[in-house]
């Protein structure tokens, strides 16, 4: 098969795995990025330009899709979706994974445990706010940050004022989730492929730090899964619409709860982590699909 793997940066661990998994299966892989890509709209015969030909003989794609370039590259991977290219990640579930406020409504309607989060529109009552999750200390978010970034642990009502007064400064939009102390700093990343987690790690982040970012000097190390946090994963998986995602949550009293779920998931941290394989079974998710 012609597979393309959409990224900005050829030299990542993740598309290199890919690249790597792929040829070895026999398969033609070529990384391109979306920003160069030229969308060329027609009735009959909608294509994409790349450099200097056609993208027409394209059999499958697997968008990694940063956040910074999320409306260009979902326009890309639309078009695609026009030409009948497999993808393993729709352009629409893509931006829902993106909305962090859209994509916590759809989970928790589909039953799904996360923290008590409440989204204002740049609400001046602090307190009120605070009270909704269950006091300080809170979680204040923003919701287009990425790998930590935009993401503030408030421990005093005063603190947390400042906090939101600043946002609400810059006009950002947040949102305020309650604190799970029992987590000590530490988060569950499942990684999920065709609807079933085949990797499954625990991040400790740093001493002093609650987040458990590996890009922020987090630890990760294999886990064995809960049957309760595999329903987690594979529900949040079914309930945006993303068959290959990578799903976090943070272990609590009252059993696991959801933080997000990312369209793109590195495979760097999981695979050593566990050991496994993911991008092969990235690879086999396309063959199986492009077959049928």
């Amino acid at each position: 098969m012609n597979i393309v793997i959409l990224s900005r940066n050829a030299n990542l661990y993740s598309t290199d795995r890919l690249v790597e998994e792929g040829e070895k299966r026999g398969h033609k892989i070529e990384i391109i990025d979306p920003l160069k890509c030229d969308i060329i709209i027609e009735t009959e015969k909608p294509t994409i330009f790349y450099k200097d030909r056609y993208l027409d003989y394209v059999d499958a794609i697997i968008p990694r899709i940063g956040a910074s370039v999320t409306f260009y590259g979902c326009a890309v991977v639309r078009q695609f979706e026009m030409m009948n290219v497999f993808t393993t990640a729709s352009s629409e579930a893509i931006l829902r994974s993106r909305d962090k406020l859209k994509s916590l409504q759809r989970l928790s309607k589909a039953g799904i445990g996360m923290p008590k989060t409440v989204f204002t529109n740049y609400s001046r009552d602090v307190e009120e706010v605070i009270q909704h999750v269950g006091g300080v200390p809170v979680i204040i978010k923003l919701l287009e940050g990425t790998q930590g970034l935009g993401v503030v642990l408030a421990e005093s009502k005063n603190a947390a004022e400042s906090v939101l007064e600043a946002f609400n400064g810059l006009e950002a939009r947040v949102i305020v989730q309650e604190f799970i102390k029992e987590a000590k700093g530490a988060d569950l990343r499942a990684l999920v492929v065709n609807g079933e987690v085949v990797g499954a790690m625990k991040r400790q982040g740093k001493e002093g730090e609650f987040r458990s970012n590996l890009h922020r000097g987090g630890s990760a190390n294999i886990i064995k899964l809960s049957e309760a946090e595999l329903q987690v994963a594979r529900k949040a998986s079914l309930a945006l619409k993303l068959p290959v995602c990578g799903v976090d949550m943070l272990q609590s009293e009252r059993g696991p709860l959801l933080l997000e779920v990312n369209s793109s998931p590195g495979l760097e941290g999981i695979e050593n982590a566990t050991g496994k394989n993911i991008a092969k079974n990235i690879i086999n998710y396309i063959e199986n699909n492009t077959k049928k």
